[in-house]
């Protein structure tokens, strides 16, 4: 197919009304949610291991805890983009998080029925991909110095923590809302948001354990008993992505928001727009 029926195809889904939208249920998808985010929290446990555990080679040889949080940065980073742009996150639109969730939400762009279905299985997801770690690994992802890759306020106290929550959230959302709905730039919102995910653990992780997901708060501290400024997580973050949300209607108007996808994929059918993909169709 042409790059020019593939912009008409994005195009038209932009336009599409309310009305085109997949009625009922959508079990797939919600599945699809889980499972992302739970190998998403997998990664964060793997890789955490990896670079923290002391008896771990690669902590040996990187002495650096900044060298390290970058390699552990750049790996998530990674996992999203991947996460992102595979089948099951082109179908669901790869949320993998409440507070997007309830901001597409708030902007009409998922319907509540389906949203609460996303947090919910999204928080399902996150405490199975880390309880599957913790079935073959528990001793190591318990050490002190992976602690389940749990989130928790750094030692400058928890009002610097929800400061940061706060700010790459608010980040985050809007990094997410220009990008997806750029004529030209809406393909790369995944590597737009993996960079800063990979960016916020290089840089802001050491404040706030960069989480700006309840549910990925949620995933590490079910299992582990680590719940210490849990309810940073589960508040801060959704009210920084609704005030995000706020400020680009403010500023662009109610009609610039397209749909709720991070990767629009021509070829992907679309519960929340109604967009016909094309995989079906003979090329």
């Amino acid at each position: 197919m042409s790059t020019a029926k593939v912009q008409i195809r994005e195009t038209q889904a932009r336009q599409a009304s309310r009305e085109t939208i997949s009625p009922g249920f959508h079990w797939p998808e919600y599945a699809m949610e889980a499972a992302l985010l739970g190998l998403f929290m997998l990664s964060a446990c793997v890789f955490t291991m990896i670079f923290e555990l002391p008896s771990s080679p690669a902590r040996i040889a990187l002495p650096s805890p900044t060298l390290r949080r970058a390699l552990i940065g750049t790996a998530m980073g990674l996992t999203a983009i991947a996460l992102i742009y595979s089948p099951w996150g082109q179908r669901s639109g790869a949320h993998m998080n409440p507070s997007v969730t309830l901001a597409f939400a708030w902007l009409r762009k998922i319907q509540m029925r389906d949203a609460v279905f996303y947090i919910a299985f999204q928080f399902l997801g996150a405490a199975v991909g880390v309880l599957l770690v913790s079935t073959v690994a528990r001793m190591s992802l318990a050490d002190p110095n992976v602690r389940f890759a749990a989130t928790t306020p750094g030692r400058t106290g928890t009002l610097i923590a929800a400061a940061g929550e706060f700010v790459i959230s608010f980040i985050q959302m809007s990094a997410v809302l220009r990008f997806s709905n750029h004529p030209r730039l809406s393909r790369i919102t995944g590597i737009v948001a993996g960079t800063l995910v990979a960016t916020y653990i290089a840089l802001e992780s050491p404040y706030s354990g960069m989480s700006m997901n309840p549910a990925r708060s949620f995933g590490s501290a079910l299992p582990s008993g680590i719940w210490q400024g849990f309810a940073i997580y589960l508040l801060v973050p959704p009210i920084a992505m609704l005030m995000a949300a706020r400020l680009y209607i403010w500023s662009r108007g109610s009609q610039a928001v397209g749909c709720c996808k991070f990767d629009h994929s021509p070829r992907v059918d679309c519960i929340f727009c109604g967009m016909k993909g094309t995989s079906h169709e003979q090329l």
